[in-house]
């Protein structure tokens, strides 16, 4: 998400590098190239304007910071104004009421409502530790039924069944009526979509917000619609009294003009964003990280959160005490860290949150993808006990033996090998010398440069 943006601006930011004071005249030609890189990325005309006339006000004549240059200067400001856009601070959901807290969730057909609803109350379970359940109310699409009830059981909460010639508010107070029973702490509402925003549709969904007065009604739209994301928003917000918006697909959109859009057209504070296809793929909106990440500052927080909820503690903890002690690296160590990597959103997640990702050329990007990840697992999976904690004794024919297990090649093995070895050195310069003994590793891999080409110190 944000790449074509990020490049843009991260290259019009480069430009003012040098300049002792930021004036209307040096700043008007930016100012001009970050308007053009926004509508490029889909973002609705007003927030443009109002965008670039509020970086203005701040940018012209102020008087560059001794520490930064006037690219930072700027950036600052750019920032600033981008996360003021999109609402500032995080907005938590409202579950301070009486058990079960009814959230309602509405939206267009396709925008992965469904998904969206099995996704949030996983996270609502975890991280919340809610009691949870879901319940159906889409009875134009029998088989959206039938996918909740399959989505609950995966993600592990409760689910009340429906049928497609009950009425949608029966279902609710039915719904409702048992998660009191179970002593639920949260019901999520799906709703029907429809492929356009029509009269039937919002009569339904206001008679049945009405009849379960929702603590939370949410909007579900597709990020990728881009500016009709905004708009399809907005004619919800009209019609309903939305209390957040919740992105979708994010992982696929490249622009991003939506999450800059839909705070300032609705007036309503997106709550979550959908950032993988996986259970686990929805996470809080944090205008604040968001903006970083679009100005390619990455986004370390969340990088940080998603290592304490994903990480295998306890295997971490074994890992640092086997290194610690200067016992061998193997490949079950190596399979474990692969495995946390995936389950942490995979590689494409974790590289979209770090520093500096924008000046990585694309060619290098595309080659970091998680198919390699899961060749790589499949590989190891393929070898025997002995073979994970030997590897030496890998000769040819293991090779070819493993290859043919794992519907791989003799030179996917011999390039996961080779890999495994370097990791093993660096784990092994890890004991002998700390940090600075991994950095040593590091440079030796690299060429003696670390990320984005600068030198180790």
């Amino acid at each position: 998400m944000f790449e074509s943006l990020s490049q843009r601006l991260s290259a019009t930011v480069q430009r003012l590098r040098g300049r002792g004071r930021l004036s209307e005249e040096n700043i008007r030609d930016a100012l001009r190239e970050v308007r053009v890189a926004l509508l490029e990325a889909d973002v609705a005309l007003p927030v443009v304007q109002a965008l670039i006339q509020r970086i203005k006000v701040r940018a012209v004549g102020q008087e560059v910071v001794k520490s930064l240059t006037p690219g930072q200067a700027l950036i600052k400001v750019v920032r600033d104004e981008l996360t003021a856009v999109m609402g500032s601070a995080a907005q938590d959901l409202n579950l301070n009421v009486p058990a079960p807290a009814v959230i309602l969730m509405a939206g267009l057909q396709g925008a992965g409502k469904t998904t969206t609803v099995a996704k949030l109350a996983k996270l609502l379970r975890e991280r919340r530790k809610k009691k949870v359940m879901v319940v159906s109310c889409d009875v134009y699409r029998p088989a959206a039924i039938a996918q909740l009830q399959t989505l609950a059981e995966q993600v592990g909460v409760l689910f009340h069944p429906s049928q497609a010639d009950q009425k949608p508010i029966d279902i609710a107070y039915a719904a409702l009526d048992s998660a009191r029973k179970q002593f639920v702490d949260v019901v999520l509402v799906d709703t029907a979509g429809r492929l356009t925003v029509d009269e039937a549709m919002m009569a339904e969904i206001k008679a049945l917000h009405a009849a379960i007065a929702p603590v939370e009604t949410l909007f579900v739209v597709d990020s990728m619609t881009g500016q009709d994301a905004a708009t399809t928003a907005k004619a919800f917000a009209d019609a309903l009294p939305l209390t957040g918006v919740v992105l979708t697909k994010t992982d696929g959109d490249a622009r991003g003009g939506a999450a800059l859009s839909v705070r300032y057209v609705t007036g309503r504070p997106i709550k979550f964003i959908g950032i993988s296809e996986k259970p686990e793929g929805l996470d809080v909106f944090h205008p604040d990280r968001i903006a970083s990440r679009i100005l390619d500052m990455g986004d370390v927080l969340s990088l940080v959160e998603e290592v304490e909820r994903s990480v295998d503690q306890e295997k971490a903890a074994k890992l640092a005490e086997k290194v610690a002690k200067g016992k061998k690296f193997d490949l079950n160590d190596m399979r474990d860290q692969l495995e946390q990597m995936q389950n942490m959103g995979g590689l494409s997640n974790l590289l979209d949150k770090l520093p500096g990702v924008g000046a990585i050329p694309e060619s290098v990007k595309s080659k970091v993808n998680d198919r390699e990840v899961l060749r790589m697992i499949a590989i190891i999976n393929s070898m025997t006990k002995k073979e994970r904690r030997f590897p030496a004794v890998l000769n040819g024919s293991r090779r070819a033996r493993v290859a043919k297990g794992s519907g791989t090649t003799p030179a996917d093995v011999n390039k996961l090998l080779k890999q495994f070895m370097q990791m093993e050195k660096m784990m092994s310069k890890l004991s002998g010398g700390g940090l600075k003994g991994m950095m040593r590793g590091m440079r030796g891999l690299m060429g003696g440069r670390g990320p984005g080409g600068m030198p180790f110190g």
